[in-house]
C-alpha cells in the first residue's frame, strides 16, 4: 500500500521539489557563500582565516546537530510537519543578513562581523536540525533506484537558479552604492527562500505504520555503536567523507587568490561564479544518472581526482585564463563529495536505521567540515595560496585511495545488518 502511495505521488513530488530546490538556489544565488558572502564580510575583515571559513558554516550546520535528532525522527511516522517546521530556521536568517548589512550605517565594522556569523550559524544549524527529517523523507518518497538522478536533477535546478541569482547580484552590487546593493541581496534571498518554504510544504507523504525497534533514547545511542563496531564498510566510508574536506577546503581561496594574484574584478569575479554554477549544473545530472546505473563510488572516487586537478592547476596557473578549468573541476568534485556523498549515505542500513546512519554519516564528519578551512586559512596567512592547494589535492587523492580499498558501494554488498529485521541492537 505503501510504495503503490509513492509510485502514485513520485512526479507530484519530483515537480514540487524541484521548483522547491530552483526557489532555493534563486536565494542562495543572492548571498553566496563562496563569492558574495565572502566579498561582503572582506568589507569588514581582512583575515583570510574569518573569510575562508564561510563556506564551511553551512557545511558544518548541516552535518553536526543531525545525529542529535536522529532518534526523534526515527520514531517519526510522517516526517514532513517537522521539516516544514524546522526549516524555517535556515531560510529566515537571510532577511536578517540584509537588516545587518543595513545597519553598517549605524555600528562599526567589528559589531556587524560579529552579528554577520551570528546570523551564518544560525542559518546552518537551521538547515542542519532539519536535515535527517528531509533526508529520510526525500529516501521514504523517492524510490532508491532513481535516488542519483532526483538529487542529481535538484542540484541542476538550483544550480541553475543560482546562476541567475548571481548574475541580478553581480548587477545590483556594481550598480547600487554600499551597503544598500548588499542589503538588497540579502533581501532578494529571503524572498525566494519564502517561496522555496511554500513549495516544499506541497510535498505528499504516506505515514508510516510502523517506526524504530529503538524504544529508549539509550537503546538507540547503544544501537550507534554496534553500527559503527560491525559495519565495517560504513566505517570507512565515514572516514574516507572525514579526509575528502581537505580536497574542498580550497574552494573560497580560489577567488581570493586570483583577486590578489591576478588582479581580477567584479566582472570576472560574476564570469567565474557563473561557470562554477554552471558545472554543478551539468555535473548533478551527469553525475547523478551515473551513480544510478554504475554506483556511487566510482562517481566519488571521479570527484576526488577533479577535486586534486582543480588544486594542482591552480598551483601552475600562469594567468587568470587558468582559473576556468580550475573551477570546472572544482565544481565536478564539489558535486561529487557534497551531494553524490550525501545520497550514498542513504544507502546504508533499512529503512528503519535510515535515520542512524544519517546522524552517523554526517555528524561523525562535522569536525573535519570545520577544521579543514581552519588548516586551509592558517596556511594561507602563515605560509602561502599553493602550499593549501597542494594539501587540498593530497587529501582529495588519499580519499580516493581509500574509497577504493575499503569501501563497496552498498547497494551491491549485503549488510552485515539485514535488511528483514529493524532490530541493530545486540543480543
Amino acid at each position: 500500500m505503501l510504495n503503490s502511495e509513492i509510485q502514485k505521488d513520485l512526479r507530484h513530488n519530483f515537480t514540487v521539489s524541484v521548483i522547491e530546490s530552483g526557489f532555493f538556489g534563486f536565494g542562495s544565488g543572492f548571498a553566496s557563500f563562496f563569492t558574495i558572502l565572502p566579498l561582503f564580510v572582506s568589507t569588514l575583515t581582512d583575515s583570510a582565516l574569518l573569510i575562508g571559513l564561510i563556506p564551511a558554516i553551512p557545511r558544518l550546520g548541516w552535518q553536526l546537530p543531525q545525529l542529535l535528532t536522529a532518534n526523534k525522527v526515527a520514531h517519526l511516522q510522517c516526517y514532513k510537519p517537522t521539516v516544514m517546521l524546522l526549516t524555517i530556521h535556515q531560510k529566515l536568517p537571510f532577511f536578517g543578513l540584509s537588516l545587518v548589512a543595513l545597519l553598517q550605517l549605524e555600528l562599526n565594522h567589528q559589531t556587524i562581523l560579529l552579528l554577520t556569523f551570528a546570523i551564518l550559524i544560525w542559518q546552518g544549524l537551521g538547515g542542519g536540525v532539519s536535515a535527517t527529517a528531509w533526508q529520510s523523507m526525500i529516501a521514504k518518497i523517492v524510490p532508491s533506484r532513481k535516488l542519483g538522478i532526483f538529487y542529481g536533477t535538484l542540484a541542476a535546478s538550483g544550480n541553475f537558479m543560482n546562476i541567475c541569482g548571481a548574475a541580478i547580484a553581480g548587477l545590483l552590487l556594481k550598480e547600487i552604492a554600499q551597503p544598500f546593493n548588499f542589503a538588497l541581496c540579502f533581501l532578494c534571498a529571503s524572498l525566494a527562500m519564502a517561496l522555496s518554504w511554500f513549495f516544499m510544504s506541497r510535498t505528499r507523504e504516506p505515514v508510516n505504520t510502523t517506526s524504530s525497534a529503538c524504544e529508549t533514547r539509550r537503546e538507540f545511542w547503544d544501537s550507534l555503536g554496534v553500527i559503527l563496531q560491525c559495519d565495517e564498510n560504513f566505517r570507512c566510508f565515514v572516514i574516507a567523507r572525514m579526509i575528502s574536506q581537505l580536497a574542498l577546503m580550497p574552494l573560497p581561496f580560489y577567488t581570493l587568490y586570483a583577486v590578489h594574484q591576478y588582479g581580477i574584478g567584479e566582472a570576472s569575479v560574476g564570469l567565474i561564479t557563473t561557470l562554477l554554477m554552471v558545472t554543478q549544473t551539468i555535473a548533478g545530472l551527469v553525475l547523478g544518472w551515473l551513480g544510478d546505473r554504475t554506483g556511487r563510488k566510482l562517481v566519488l572516487e571521479t570527484g576526488c581526482i577533479a577535486c586534486a586537478f582543480s588544486s594542482v592547476l591552480a598551483c601552475l596557473a600562469s594567468n587568470v585564463n587558468w582559473f576556468h578549468l580550475v573551477f570546472i573541476g572544482a565544481g565536478i568534485g564539489m558535486t561529487a563529495l557534497q551531494n553524490i556523498a550525501a545520497v550514498m549515505t542513504l544507502e546504508f542500513g533499512n529503512q528503519y536505521q535510515r535515520p542512524a546512519y544519517i546522524g552517523l554519516g554526517n555528524t561523525l564528519v562535522a569536525p573535519a567540515t570545520i577544521l579543514a578551512p581552519l588548516l586551509g586559512g592558517w596556511i594561507v596567512e602563515n605560509i602561502d595560496y599553493r602550499t593549501s592547494f597542494l594539501v587540498a589535492a593530497g587529501g582529495a587523492l588519499v580519499t580516493a585511495l581509500l574509497l577504493h580499498i575499503g569501501v563497496n558501494d552498498p547497494r551491491y554488498l549485503e549488510q552485515n545488518f539485514s535488511n528483514d529485521s529493524v532490530n541493530i541492537l545486540p543480543e
